[in-house]
């Protein structure tokens, strides 16, 4: 196998392959591949004329656009380290991830920069404003953009390119160091697996501080010389229409999106759609075969993670409904037990995986060297998910053994949840936690007890919560308890709060 190059070579290589009008319609903007790498050279020459040398840090606060595809580029054309933030992240996280990247520059939208400076560390001496800064010393975007190209220094393929922050569980969240070489392994391993030609067009509804997006849509759809859609948000009326409309071959799916387009009342033409094939996990098992009929396309299903990419995958050569596949040719898959001793077929236990070659997986953890070692004990990956591979290989995903709440496509941090909660006077403890979804995953739960001599008001406590979360992350259950469930060493035994489920006197956000 070809080793992989640095994504600055990359993108050439593949805009120079390109048709001159294949590109992207990001948001109703358009840019060919051959554009953006044009514009890739001029925004790599800007970063570096802050001053910034390969190596560091740029955080990247932005909604989807051609101009956040040029930061993207230009940063890992000149070697700098991308570190892109959810845009809906609140001031709680938002103030966490700045700090902890340890990033001198921000690149935000206007509409996010009274954000980025009601919380920045004093770490942070440059903000870049896409739509103009606000006069006190921001750099317009514009104007980095338009810098002239210079001589760049090589890039090292397998030198850092993405810092790409994984949802915090039981702490912080953690910052995944991905290379060069991972993002373009992952994309090339896409673009065989699904067979794309320059003749597809892709769609992806998904954000670009997404894996998703950025290395089996953007990334892929350059690889392949197709045309890719990316939308900002996902519509379930407009969907099909979309497709119909941009001629689109194929899309990603993730979390609930499945089931919602499957629960759309029935239509005549819902087969009358150009797509022929849908990438992603998780497809309930009970609507696989009827969504994949009514819409006259074939799913294929994978298992990964930020960390390990493309871990199984099931093309539909290859099939067991219900499973995540076999792995694929990039990885070795094993269940354990919590001696880390492997488990026989069909029995459950935690995945753990390690790749087949260098370049597939991430580099560590940024600035967290004791969670890298204890990610990797054993010489395996431990992805803290519980499944069971059956007989012939097969991998069953069964649930997180972490504390991780997965809602409609993104996983929501309990520790996030949990310390906005704490900020309300009345609460006095809190514990964030996953409820079975009706539509697909969960949906998220908070169990508080009060603070003495208050009373919690859970619709409060919900306004409250909007102020300060992600709008995904606000808790649709609260619990108000005289006091949570622990353990001799005083934490928190969520499982017995997910074993309740919802019980009498549970408040309600969606059933208000």
């Amino acid at each position: 196998m070809t080793v992989a190059p640095s994504i600055g070579d990359w993108l050439a290589a593949a805009a120079g392959r390109a048709a001159p009008s294949a590109g992207a319609l990001v948001a109703g903007e358009t840019v060919t591949w051959r554009d953006l790498d044009v514009r890739a050279d001029r925004s790599a020459a800007g970063f570096r004329a802050l001053g910034l040398r390969p190596g560091d840090r740029v955080c990247v606060l932005m909604r989807s656009s051609t101009a956040t595809l040029a930061v993207w580029f230009g940063l890992a054309r000149a070697g700098l380290v991308e570190v892109p933030l959810n845009p809906a992240s609140g001031p709680t996280l938002l103030r966490h991830l700045l700090g902890h990247s340890g990033a001198p520059v921000v690149v935000c939208d206007a509409e996010f920069r009274d954000a980025v400076g009601a919380v920045a560390p004093d770490t942070v001496r440059t903000v870049v404003v896409a739509g103009g800064g606000d006069g006190s010393g921001d750099v317009d975007l514009a104007d980095l953009l338009a810098t002239t190209p210079e001589s760049l220094p090589p890039v090292d393929p397998a030198g850092p390119a993405v810092v790409l922050y994984t949802s915090g569980t039981t702490g912080p969240p953690k910052g995944a160091v991905l290379s060069h070489r991972a993002n373009v392994n992952l994309t090339r391993h896409t673009v065989a697996l699904m067979g794309y030609t320059a003749d597809d067009r892709l769609y992806s509804v998904f954000p670009l501080f997404h894996s998703n997006a950025r290395y089996c849509s953007v990334m892929t759809a350059a690889e392949a010389g197709a045309d890719l859609v990316l939308d900002r948000t996902f519509s379930a009326g407009r969907f099909w229409d979309t497709c119909r409309a941009h001629g689109i071959t194929a899309f990603n799916y993730q979390g609930a999106m499945v089931s919602i387009l499957h629960k759309q009342p029935p239509r005549d033409d819902d087969a009358d759609n150009p797509v022929r094939a849908a990438f992603g996990a998780p497809c309930p098992p009970e609507v696989f075969a009827s969504f994949e009929r009514r819409f006259g396309l074939l799913l294929t299903e994978i298992y990964g993670s930020t960390e390990v990419s493309v871990v199984c995958d099931m093309p539909p050569s290859a099939r067991r409904i219900g499973t995540a596949g076999r792995e694929s040719v990039n990885y070795s898959v094993a269940v354990v037990d919590e001696d880390d001793e492997p488990v026989p077929a069909g029995t459950p236990g935690e995945i753990v995986v390690r790749p087949k070659r260098t370049g597939w997986m991430f580099d560590g953890y940024a600035g967290d060297p004791a969670a890298t070692a204890a990610s990797w004990r054993g010489l395996w990956f431990h992805t803290g998910d519980r499944g069971v591979l059956d007989a012939d290989g097969f991998l069953t995903f069964l649930d997180r053994l972490k504390d991780t709440v997965r809602r409609r496509g993104e996983n929501v941090s309990s520790w996030e949840v949990e310390r906005v909660v704490a900020e309300h006077p009345s609460v006095a403890q809190v514990a964030a936690y996953g409820l079975p979804s009706e539509l697909s995953e969960e949906d998220v739960a908070v169990a508080v007890v009060p603070a003495e001599g208050a009373a919690v008001d859970p619709a409060e406590l919900v306004e409250h919560c909007r102020r300060g979360l992600t709008s995904f992350a606000v808790p649709r259950y609260v619990r108000v308890l005289d006091a949570l469930p622990m353990t001799p060493s005083q934490r928190v035994e969520k499982y017995k709060l997910r074993a309740d489920g919802i019980p009498p006197g549970t408040w309600d956000q969606e059933a208000r």
